[in-house]
This record gives C-alpha cells, sequence and structure tokens, in this order.
C-alpha cells in the first residue's frame, strides 16, 4: 500500500494501491497552495549539475502541449533578458534562469541568443526559445482526472506528523510507502520539521488581456524583491504579469503599489499587453501571492527510514522553489524508482527467510 502527501502523481499504470491525503485541491486558493498561483512555464531553474529534473521533464510537458488539448499547455516564445547590474550581490533570486551559459542550449533545437539591437532598453543580453505555459486552472484537475482514472483514491485531510500517514490507507491496512510531498509545510510536519524550508514570495497579477511573447527580465529598479515577467496562459486562460520574489515573507495579501508597478512595467515591456492604452487598458481578473517552497540545500529527494518502525519507506520529494512544474515529471520518476528499488529488495529479503 502507499500514502502520500500533497502533490505526488503517477507516470505509469498502476501497480500499487495509492491514497493521496491533501489539505488543498484544484480549485482552492488558500496561501499554502502554491500551485495555482504559478505562471506556469519552462524555464532554467536549476544550474546544469542539477538539471536532470528539468530536462526529463521538458519532453513530457512538449507532448502534452502537442497532443492533449484538455490538459491546458501551449507552446509560447520566450524571451529571456539579464540586466548585468542585477548580479553583482550574493544573493540572486533564480540566478541560473539568466544564466549567459544556460543548459538550455542544448535542450532546444530553435535556442538563439538575441542581438544587441534586439534587446529592451537597459537590458544587457538574452536569448529565446520556444517554451510552453501552462494554464493551471485546467492542468491540476487534470492530473487529478488522470490519477482517479488509474485508481488512485483522493482524500482530505491535515497531517500534523508524518506516521500519521500509515494509517490513512482507505483499504484500512497499514502503507508500507509514504511519499512525503508536503512543499512548504515541509517546515511543521511531524518527522521532518525542516526549517531550512522558507517561501519566497511571489506576488502576480492575472488579466485578461492577451499578449505576445512569454518574457522574463532578471530586475527590476523598483527594489531587489522585484522582477518582470508576462506569460500568458493556454486556452483563455489569461496572462500573468509578475513579479516578486521576496524569500522569507510570509505575508498573504496584495500589496497594491507593488500590483500597480507590475502593470506599468508589463505594459512599458509590451505595449501590445493593453492595445497602445498604457496601464488603463489592463482588465484584471485577480490579484495572486503564493508562497515558493525554497530549501537552503535544493529539493529533497530521496528515500529514509525516519519513522518509529523502520519498516515503513519515506520518500521525499520537496523544496522545488519556483521550479515544481517543470521538474515535476523527472522528480516523480526518481520516486518511483526509489520505491521499485525499496520494493525489489524487501522481496529479496523475504525470499530468504523463506
Amino acid at each position: 500500500m502507499k500514502a502520500t502527501a500533497p502533490d505526488a502523481a503517477p507516470l505509469e499504470p498502476l501497480v500499487n494501491s495509492i491514497v493521496t491525503t491533501t489539505k488543498q485541491m484544484p480549485g482552492d486558493y488558500d496561501i499554502e497552495y502554491a500551485s495555482p498561483w504559478a505562471g506556469a512555464t519552462f524555464q532554467p531553474m536549476s544550474e546544469e549539475e542539477d538539471s536532470r529534473w528539468e530536462r526529463r521533464t521538458w519532453p513530457e510537458l512538449s507532448q502534452l502541449a502537442s497532443s492533449v488539448p484538455e490538459a491546458g499547455i501551449h507552446f509560447q516564445r520566450t524571451h529571456i533578458y539579464r540586466r548585468n547590474k542585477d548580479f553583482e550581490g550574493d544573493d540572486v533570486p533564480f540566478g541560473p534562469l539568466f544564466s549567459p551559459n544556460s543548459w538550455l542550449r542544448g535542450l532546444f533545437s530553435d535556442y538563439r541568443d538575441l542581438k544587441q539591437e534586439e534587446l529592451p532598453k537597459g537590458v544587457d543580453s538574452g536569448f529565446e526559445y520556444t517554451g510552453v505555459c501552462i494554464n493551471t486552472s485546467l492542468y491540476l484537475p487534470w492530473l487529478v482526472g488522470q490519477c482517479r482514472a488509474q485508481g488512485v483514491i483522493l482524500m482530505r485531510g491535515a497531517v500534523s506528523h508524518i506516521d500519521d500517514l500509515k494509517t490513512m490507507h482507505h483499504s484500512g491496512k497499514p502503507a508500507d510507502v509514504l511519499v512525503n510531498a508536503s512543499g512548504l509545510l515541509a517546515r511543521d510536519l511531524g518527522g521532518v520539521l525542516d526549517k531550512s524550508v522558507v517561501p519566497i514570495r511571489g506576488q502576480t497579477v492575472l488579466v485578461r488581456n492577451e499578449a505576445g511573447p512569454l518574457y522574463n527580465i532578471s530586475g527590476t529598479d523598483d527594489g531587489d524583491a522585484e522582477f518582470s515577467y508576462l506569460m500568458m496562459r493556454a486556452s483563455g486562460g489569461g496572462t500573468v504579469l509578475g513579479g516578486t520574489c521576496d524569500k522569507g515573507s510570509w505575508s498573504p495579501e496584495p500589496d497594491i503599489n507593488i500590483a500597480k508597478r507590475i502593470i506599468k512595467r508589463c505594459v512599458a515591456s509590451s505595449p501590445q499587453l493593453a492595445n497602445g492604452k498604457g496601464v488603463e487598458g489592463v482588465e484584471i481578473i485577480r490579484h495572486g501571492v503564493g508562497l515558493r517552497p525554497w530549501r537552503k540545500d535544493g529539493v529533497r529527494l530521496e528515500a529514509d527510514f525516519n519513522l518509529s518502525t523502520k519498516e515503513t519507506l519515506v520518500v521525499h520529494n520537496y523544496g522545488h522553489a519556483g521550479w515544481g512544474y517543470q521538474g515535476s515529471y523527472g522528480c516523480a520518476e526518481y520516486v518511483v524508482e526509489l520505491v521499485e528499488g525499496f520494493q525489489k529488495d524487501r522481496n529479496v529479503v523475504d525470499k530468504a527467510k523463506l
């Protein structure tokens, strides 16, 4: 049996009985639930040596964009812009995203460095490629449907200690594998208590307007925690304007002054957003605040037996900060590898006892 904390999803036909226990579900908008607030796109968030999860995920997202329209993913031309002055400090949010030596060069056949005359004012360098943008309001329910179609049982519930998951399987039998995909809540989950996980607060504005290519600029002159991006979601999902990268902030309320600056910057960088009408031409759907689950030592993706009973495998999969979607399939596959390895070893031990 398996029981999981939020966000774990199978990639292959099930050979186990799986229960997912989650406090929030698609359709909920909660400060503890970052998924619906994401853009979400495919942009390089890891250093090259840690990029395996994203590299493995890209073919899956590309296939969904090509062949599964109901998943809510479409291709979008993507422009990444770097301002050198944004990299003068030690703590640069999502620094690998703006690296001039990005590992994306080898991943996309249409990757291209931008010429100086193609760069916006104030930008020192940049590149472009065809990525994707995900309409999370379609994609998350689609994932739920995929899980249900394969027999996964979904249950709402709040978990205070990871040991509790062992007894939450719908069959009444104890689970022998637990997957901890608790995100930011790993800080306070008993049996884990990983205080190296902290929020990176992101504020966005979702608007009805359609825009041109997706873009992301490494910073602004309005503060170290602010940068500028624009991404148009698939299937009429609106355009996400951003944003902020405020490490350690738990504030759930949108700052209206930040929102005004976000809109002003996006209209200046992409005038077609408002059809030449300026900020007055922007139609706001809603303001958003999400807390990215950042971890000091990077994503925790490993197996352990830190339970009162050592017979239950725990697989941790949390701390993805701002790249949860674009690393999701790669990380999920590795979770499967860890589980299968555990089950294989256990079968060997069981046979040896016969």
